[in-house]
């Protein structure tokens, strides 16, 4: 705080102020310092009550964010409300020559501008400005997005090697990439350096990069903007989420608790017993290759600049739900086929290197096959205003699916013996659903409402009958 309030003047990311706190103005202030900080490359911006601007001299402030509320909501909880993206703010309070001061600690910008109520704003010199007004601004600021992905923006600066040491798993990082652990710590942080895990900074002190945080943080909780960054697992009884059964969160990076998380959730999805001559076997309900794609694409594929919010699996008795903040880059009806598209192309690039995911945009086609061995309804993709979820359905008789459901096996079956290079046919649809031969007109009534959607259309001139055959929309 004291080196806050002894720079000579205000600036693009430091405003002070003495008593007046107004949550409008303070929440237009968040937003301002954040995106002028991140547009001179500071890795905080800060807002400081108890100096007078004029002389500079500490005063000491009688506003008290804690105890300040707006409405019925307390200050924090609502300028967070307000804030789109919701930017990571601190509060901090203490004491400077006996004078009472408060302190926001500001997080800068990433992807997008942060705005407030629905409007972004910026510092030109101590004043701030709408960025709207501002257009060199505004277009400064979303250059600099597009030169500095997320991957590269810093986690926690200034850090000793011993602290690299105690806040990331760096054996992990040597045994997943297969390497030989270096013999002298020298040695260990070149190496982290090359891969961008880490930068050095000035007096042997480091900055974590987010990639090394992400994907190697024995405790994501000890980086401020990446503590919601954990992946959840909720488990309900029954279908609704009226009745959470329990909740596990799995704070450890991507790279080194992948395999934990999946493991997990398999472990919570029902099963089956199978009784065979001398034993009993229990057979998974959904399978394990499915779940594992569909968890790693949430954890690769999530926008990472959204505040408050990360992957989240749910587990339900007729269902699993398997979501992701922040819309795709492409259609979900071409998850099947497009070739991969992430906003966090460094990060899908490390995973892959580490055998954890592939980037060949194959992850869904997986899904799908896996799907139709297990003979299970057709797996649902969907986005709301916010994120994208997948959901993966249990068992259920063909007679109990809905006409939507039909239509959707029908289109990803199509997709599927396209990418394999085949076509989709009145038998091969009536084996993924497992109907018998004598009800082939079932699967015929299924193909021609699927053609009428527009989803599949028919090869050739053979458009219907014996002999034709049906390919994707799309192909």
């Amino acid at each position: 705080m004291r080196q806050i309030a002894s720079l000579p003047n205000e600036t693009e990311w430091v405003e002070w102020k003495y008593n007046k706190a107004e949550p409008q103005e303070i929440g237009e202030y968040i937003s301002a310092l954040s995106n002028s900080a991140a547009l001179v490359g500071k890795q905080r911006g800060y807002i400081l009550w108890g100096v007078e601007e004029t002389s500079r001299r500490i005063l000491g402030t009688s506003f008290r964010p804690r105890e300040k509320k707006e409405g019925n909501q307390e200050l924090e909880s609502w300028l967070l409300l307000q804030l789109d993206p919701q930017v990571e703010f601190k509060i901090h309070e203490g004491l400077i020559d006996d004078k009472y001061v408060v302190l926001f600690e500001i997080s800068p910008a990433i992807n997008r501008p942060i705005g407030f109520k629905g409007m972004e704003f910026i510092r030109i010199g101590s004043c701030k400005k709408k960025l709207r007004d501002c257009p060199e601004k505004e277009r400064e600021l979303w250059r600099h997005f597009d030169k500095v992905p997320f991957e590269k923006g810093i986690a926690k600066s200034g850090v000793t090697q011993s602290d690299v040491l105690l806040l990331l798993d760096v054996t992990a990082y040597f045994d997943l990439t297969r390497q030989p652990f270096p013999e002298s710590r020298s040695g260990i942080f070149q190496k982290l350096e090359s891969e961008g895990v880490v930068v050095l900074r000035e007096s042997n002190h480091y900055d974590i990069t987010n990639l090394g945080a992400v994907l190697f943080a024995k405790n994501l909780e000890e980086f401020d903007h990446m503590a919601r960054k954990s992946p959840r697992v909720v488990v309900y009884r029954g279908n609704s989420r009226n009745n959470g059964i329990k909740e596990s969160e799995f704070r450890k990076g991507y790279a080194i608790g992948l395999n934990e998380v999946v493991n997990y959730t398999n472990d919570q999805l029902p099963q089956n017993e199978e009784i065979g001559q001398a034993f009993r076997r229990s057979v998974r309900m959904y399978p394990a290759i499915a779940v594992r794609e569909l968890i790693a694409n949430a954890l690769i594929h999530q926008d990472l600049s959204r505040r408050g919010a990360g992957p989240l699996v749910e587990i339900f008795e007729n269902r699993v739900e398997i979501s992701n903040p922040g819309l795709p880059l492409i259609e979900t009806l071409r998850f099947i086929d497009e070739p991969p598209t992430s906003r966090n192309e460094t990060l899908a690039r490390f995973m892959r290197r580490l055998n954890l995911c592939e980037e060949r945009g194959s992850g869904i086609d997986k899904v799908i096959a896996e799907i139709e061995i297990f003979q299970l309804p057709a797996p649902d993709f969907r986005t709301t205003s916010q994120s994208t979820v997948a959901f993966l359905y249990g068992s259920r008789q063909f007679a109990q699916m809905d006409a939507e459901e039909r239509i959707r096996a029908a289109y990803q079956h199509a997709c599927l013996k396209y990418v394999l290079g085949e076509r989709m046919t009145n038998a091969s649809l009536r084996s993924r659903l497992g109907i018998t031969q004598p009800n082939y007109s079932m699967v015929s009534r299924i193909i021609r409402d699927a053609v009428k959607s527009s989803l599949v259309k028919p090869y050739g001139e053979v458009s219907s009958g014996k002999g034709a055959s049906y390919l994707p929309f799309w192909a």
